[in-house]
């Protein structure tokens, strides 16, 4: 085993441990398996899983997450504004504008930077993806919305996005632990999601207001999910509930989606924060 540094970041409480490999892309030779031993809350460091920040042939770095239990995820919304604050307050980029690859390809983000420092970012999500069999969602609707699904004997509808990892939405007068809790982890590993899903409860309080809690794949609940707030941006929007710009309340606060008719892409702008540095075991 070796001795590393870690910088502990959050995006409104969604907080991974972040690993800067940009002169060592080897540094973590087991990325699963440093994933699920750090990520536990009584036992190491604690968070929603890991984040690689690495270099990158075309775009200016890569970014690699895998969450709490190990597994892979194709994007985080909240964790590419933290690589993009790291690498910007690091020094290792000093445009205010900077391309990420992720799961979901190249990613780009515009940073709020003052005296120095980046403190927020909007990031260009691109696309959402509607189609049923691309999301996955084992229907053969494009888009996937009101759509039933039964779980624990209830009886329920969904819409689905993808922002390059998929998510189920529901819509909900209001919002209750056994929504989340309960339903949330049944949901997450359903027939109905070949890929399994994140779960979002939502309820509607204006046209540009939102609130949600997620239930994440892989990392159970979390304080704020950036793709998800996106993708229930999106889906508030196909069902024409909201505008097209929106405020989104989460538990660790609030993220602005906008979904432009001009490129069909969806745009989400938030804050990025350090917890703290330190050195660990790997």
């Amino acid at each position: 085993m070796s001795t590393v540094p870690f910088t502990k970041m959050h995006g409104l409480g969604n907080d991974y441990i972040y690993f800067d490999c940009v002169q060592n892309p080897d540094l973590i030779a087991d990325p699963v398996a440093t994933a699920i031993k750090l990520s536990d809350r009584h036992f190491s460091i604690g968070g929603d899983g890991i984040v690689l920040i690495l270099p990158h042939g075309e775009a200016d770095f890569q970014m690699r997450m895998f969450n709490a239990d190990g597994s892979e995820a194709e994007m985080c919304g909240n964790a590419i504004r933290c690589v993009g604050k790291y690498v910007y307050d690091k020094g290792y980029h000093r445009d205010s504008t900077v391309r990420f690859m992720t799961g979901n390809g190249i990613l780009t983000l515009a940073l709020t930077v003052a005296d120095g420092v980046c403190s927020a970012a909007r990031v260009d999500m691109g696309p959402p993806i509607l189609a049923g069999s691309q999301i996955p969602v084992a229907l053969e609707a494009n888009p996937v919305l009101g759509q039933p699904i039964s779980v624990a004997g209830e009886d329920l509808t969904f819409s689905a996005v993808s922002m390059g990892n998929p998510h189920a939405v529901f819509f909900t007068p209001a919002i209750t632990d056994h929504q989340i809790l309960t339903l949330g982890p049944k949901l997450e590993v359903h027939p109905l999601f070949p890929r399994k899903i994140n779960v979002e409860f939502v309820t509607v309080n204006s046209r540009s207001e939102v609130t949600m809690r997620v239930w994440e794949r892989g990392s159970g609940e979390t304080m704020a999910c950036g793709t998800g707030a996106c993708a229930v941006g999106v889906a508030c929007m196909l069902n024409g509930l909201t505008d097209r710009d929106v405020t989104v309340h989460l538990r660790g606060g609030d993220l602005r989606i906008e979904w432009l008719e001009s490129d069909n892409h969806v745009y989400m702008t938030g804050p990025a924060a350090y917890a703290f540095t330190g050195q660990v075991e790997v």
